[in-house]
């Protein structure tokens, strides 16, 4: 490796996280012992595969100059839907058929609103945001579901080879959209459209299809993430979901996807991702009170997006 190429890995967003993660899961372990347990670590792995799976998708979207507050909702509605379904007597081998299903017509009605009603993509998905979690509210009426089928807590609580399941779904979505991104035509086309949308079009590419195709998989995979949180946690609640979105996008803009768009990784996202999860994690670990959880999220999310801008800004100087 020469010098030029030394110093771009060692100054990317990527190689940043990851050496946070080394000081930050050096700085837990001295004052927690426990944070290095084997189940420690199982049940941190188990936390952020919705996390991980979602921002994946997240990672698409803000790409291309998107951006989708509504993954939280998404996931709540779709946890719904699922949970119904189950007590109304559905086979749980069609369970996931309906939560991708779901989860992709809610994405979808996203992409259609921001490439066909050019509605700003902040207030498209925030507009949904608010629909789908008073739409959950409506169809619980107050009350949980409980008492999920083993059928559906299969996909939350099972293990492979020492690992959670959620986390092998997690492994190989990130696997395949990091080979589509950077191998594939079509994943070209996402860099395209965030980096320059007029030369892109110009170029014959066709925007709106990208649009909505990255907004569907992201709703598809919230489905995912919600099948996932049902099948762990056994109940669905009127705030499932709730600061879902916060989450993901923390995982996404800390692993250096730029908010401008044009630039990012779902190695990056992925990072991120296990970042917050640490942070999390942590957090809990040294009784820290759960308040403190959101305020230094949204920190983070404000430091990234600014070093972004800043950086950004010296590059167009």
């Amino acid at each position: 490796m020469n010098t030029k190429a030394f110093y771009r890995v060692a100054y990317s967003r990527e190689f940043i996280v990851f050496i946070s993660l080394i000081i930050l899961g050096a700085v837990l372990t001295s004052f927690s012992p426990q944070f290095l347990s084997l189940e420690n670590i199982s049940n941190l792995l188990l936390q952020i595969s919705g996390i991980t799976i979602v921002a994946v998708g997240m990672t698409m979207v803000i790409i291309t100059g998107g951006f989708d507050v509504s993954v939280g909702s998404t996931l709540g509605l779709v946890a719904v839907i699922i949970g119904k379904a189950a007590l109304a007597g559905v086979h749980p081998g069609f369970i996931p058929v309906i939560a991708l299903a779901s989860g992709s017509c809610l994405g979808a009605i996203n992409g259609n609103l921001i490439a066909f009603g050019r509605i700003p993509p902040i207030i498209a998905t925030l507009g949904t945001m608010n629909i789908l979690r008073a739409s959950i509210f409506q169809m619980l009426g107050g009350r949980w579901i409980s008492k999920v089928p083993a059928g559906i807590r299969w996909f939350g609580i099972s293990r492979f080879l020492g690992i959670p399941v959620p986390m092998w779904f997690a492994i190989i979505i990130a696997l395949i959209f990091a080979y589509f991104l950077s191998r594939r035509p079509s994943g070209r086309y996402v860099y395209a459209l965030g980096g320059n949308p007029e030369a892109a079009n110009l170029a014959g590419i066709n925007l709106r299809r990208v649009q909505i195709t990255v907004y569907s998989i992201t709703g598809a995979l919230a489905g995912l993430a919600a099948l996932i949180y049902v099948g762990r946690t056994g109940i669905v609640q009127t705030n499932t979901g709730v600061g879902f979105e916060l989450d993901v996008i923390a995982a996404v803009v800390l692993g250096g996807t730029s908010t401008l768009g044009g630039k990012g990784s779902i190695v990056g996202s992925v990072a991120g991702a296990l970042l917050v999860g640490v942070i999390k994690n942590g957090l809990i670990l040294l009784n820290v009170p759960a308040l403190w959880e959101g305020m230094i999220i949204g920190g983070l999310i404000l430091m990234a997006v600014t070093v972004d801008t800043v950086r950004q800004r010296g590059i167009a100087a």
